[in-house]
């Protein structure tokens, strides 16, 4: 039996909880989370509560440790469970500065803990379906990749209590970064941003509007990223996400935000299933992701994002920020 560990009890940590704990060989034990959120969920999966990480980590002896705290806290958690022998599922990105991603990466290393990072886009079965056309040979050599990743204000403005202390990019691009780069298997060369700081900031919330970034790779092939979270919020989905490959012999264009599903009420919603409950169980990419993580804790094979995956997605989007922020081209070791 795995006994597994969640530090973070906001959407993403309640979702993999909620998917991890319907394992056969899993327990969820333990929640820290300084909120009344995290008694809440504790309270729900028959855990304990811990108001921090540490105290999770010294009563407990976990097999696994899921870390889904904002964006910017992921180091402390992270390094802190590897140091103590324990596995860890990370949400994205790993951090979002290239010294504490590059910690975490050591720590984990030197620990020998199995470790993973939740891109999800890698068990989106779109997504899957397109990898397998590149592998093919049926796409021919990538040569153009292009992501819109957006959301609407209330992400910024309602939802996250924490939007001042990161951006658009740190939030959304790992996302799309992660997926080009796995999709494409280049190596990104130099990366050239811009940045509006407006809207958001005029409301009191210091953050970027968007961000629009141009990777180019190795081979001279390219990828543009478009991240803002400025969309009006009567958008019938919360976010808004288009994806598009040119390859030499063919090309892909997924919608993400649309899978198919409209109601129509009072306004025009799209409804979305890549991670649903059917008769009170996850079902869907959180289940996959739960499994997988499950998986290698066990020791058994699994393909999933790694660390040094995660190393990299930072590397990139911190050098979009540098970008954006002095108006140069940065150019990638």
């Amino acid at each position: 039996m795995l006994d597994i560990g969640v530090v973070g009890a906001g959407i993403r940590g309640r979702m993999f909880a909620g998917a991890l704990r319907q394992l056969p060989d899993v327990r969820v034990v333990a929640v820290a989370d300084p909120s009344p959120a995290g008694a809440d969920l504790a309270a729900e999966l028959g855990a304990t509560a811990y108001p921090s990480h540490r105290e999770l980590l010294a009563a407990h002896d976990l097999a696994g440790l899921v870390v889904a705290t904002p964006d910017f806290a992921h180091r402390d958690a992270t390094v802190d469970a590897a140091k103590a022998g324990v596995g860890l599922l990370v949400e994205k990105p790993l951090a979002t500065d290239v010294e504490e991603a590059r910690e975490i990466e050591a720590a984990i290393a030197a620990a020998g803990v199995p470790a993973m990072v939740a891109f999800e886009n890698r068990w989106n079965p779109r997504f899957v379906v397109v990898r397998q056309q590149v592998e093919s040979g049926a796409l021919g050599d990538v040569l153009f990749q292009c992501a819109h990743l957006n959301d609407t204000r209330y992400v910024p403005q309602e939802m996250l209590s924490w939007a001042g202390r990161t951006t658009p990019a740190w939030f959304l691009m790992p996302h799309t970064v992660d997926l080009a780069l796995w999709l494409s298997g280049r190596t990104p060369a130099t990366v050239y941003a811009t940045g509006l700081r407006r809207e958001l900031a005029g409301a009191g919330i210091d953050t970027y509007d968007g961000v629009h970034a141009l990777v180019t790779f190795d081979d001279g092939s390219t990828l543009a990223l478009q991240s803002h979270w400025v969309l009006p919020e009567s958008y019938p989905s919360v976010f808004d996400f288009r994806y598009e490959l040119v390859g030499a012999k063919a090309a892909v264009r997924v919608e993400g935000a649309d899978e198919g599903v409209q109601l129509a009420g009072p306004s025009l919603r799209w409804l979305h299933h890549a991670t649903v409950e059917r008769g009170g169980r996850v079902v869907g990419v959180a289940a996959e992701i739960a499994r997988d993580f499950a998986d290698l804790l066990n020791g058994r094979p699994v393909d999933v994002p790694t660390v040094a995956e995660g190393v990299r997605v930072t590397t990139v989007v911190a050098a979009i920020h540098e970008s954006a922020r002095t108006g140069q081209v940065v150019r990638l070791g």
